[in-house]
């Protein structure tokens, strides 16, 4: 099968790299300096005990999807219908666009502007670019998919690839569960430029999170989602399982880039205000992350 994956940064470059250790034929569609790299040298792929270049196509140009089958859509948020308008003229009828993206109205948005088959996935994975083509694992590295006309066979294939994936009824309700961990752990980590798990050691932190998470979990009952599992234990083993990793805004800020906060506490305080539900805390952080960004572009 032939797999495009849209948006070759951390998360894209992992699962690209795994499906194309498992022998499918992969195109790497990112950035110039790591397109760059990945055609001269490969793709340098950091798991465990392996530390090695991986052999994979790249391109800048959306173009180089032709004939995909399977996109992994992991572009920011900020940038899902351009990169989808960009994709449309490429795609074959029957192909299925996987959105792993951080938020949840990405697959919402992205079937408004292509009109083949989208599902969302729910993305468990900490990963990094450590430098120019150089994706480092770090931690997990599950999915949750939407079921789909090929989600049996999708699934299937990621699994024998090595990535543990579960097809579910409720994506909506896990992704509902990702963006809690996002909005507790995110802006802080981008605040602070702290990890994980020094983050949490830090006076005051574990009741904001507390405050987050209580207000994500308002604006969900208030919009009908049921969240699986127990989320509130899955905050605290974050920390736990990934205490070395900063948040995708904290690299985002840390490198001067616009981030997701928007489709973060941003999504979060912008739902509460349509459920008329308060959302304080999730506010604060939401305004404290674009203060920064706006510093940072002066």
């Amino acid at each position: 099968m032939k797999i495009a994956v849209m948006g070759a940064g951390a998360v894209g470059c992992y699962y690209g790299g795994m499906l194309a250790r498992a022998g499918h034929e992969v195109v790497l569609i990112g950035r110039p300096q790591h397109v760059d790299a990945i055609n001269r040298d490969g793709l340098r792929f950091t798991k465990g005990d392996f530390d090695g270049y991986l052999r994979i196509a790249a391109s800048t140009e959306a173009a180089a999807a032709q004939g995909a089958r399977l996109v992994l859509f992991c572009v920011k948020s900020t940038d899902t219908e351009t990169a989808g308008a960009g994709l449309k003229p490429f795609l074959p009828a029957d192909a299925l666009l996987l959105t792993l993206q951080n938020g949840v109205d990405n697959a919402d948005r992205l079937r408004t502007v292509v009109p083949q088959e989208v599902a969302a996935a729910v993305v468990y994975v900490a990963s990094e670019m450590a430098g120019v083509g150089h994706v480092r694992h770090q931690g997990r590295g599950e999915l949750v998919i939407e079921p789909s006309s090929a989600s049996d066979e999708i699934a299937r294939m990621l699994i024998d690839a090595d990535i543990p994936t579960e097809v579910s009824d409720n994506v909506r309700g896990s992704l509902w569960a990702k963006l809690i961990l996002n909005c507790a752990y995110n802006a802080m980590s981008a605040i602070s430029q702290l990890p994980y798990g020094r983050l949490v050691q830090c006076e005051g932190v574990p009741d904001v999170m507390r405050d987050v998470v209580a207000e994500c979990f308002a604006v969900a009952h208030a919009d009908g989602v049921t969240v699986p599992g127990d989320a509130t234990a899955a905050v605290h083993r974050i920390a736990e399982t990934m205490p070395a990793q900063y948040s995708s805004t904290a690299q985002d800020v840390a490198r001067r880039r616009r981030s997701e906060i928007d489709h973060l506490n941003g999504y979060v305080m912008r739902r509460g205000e349509a459920r008329g539900v308060p959302t304080p805390v999730n506010r604060v952080l939401h305004t404290l992350v674009k203060a920064i960004e706006t510093k940072q572009s002066a």
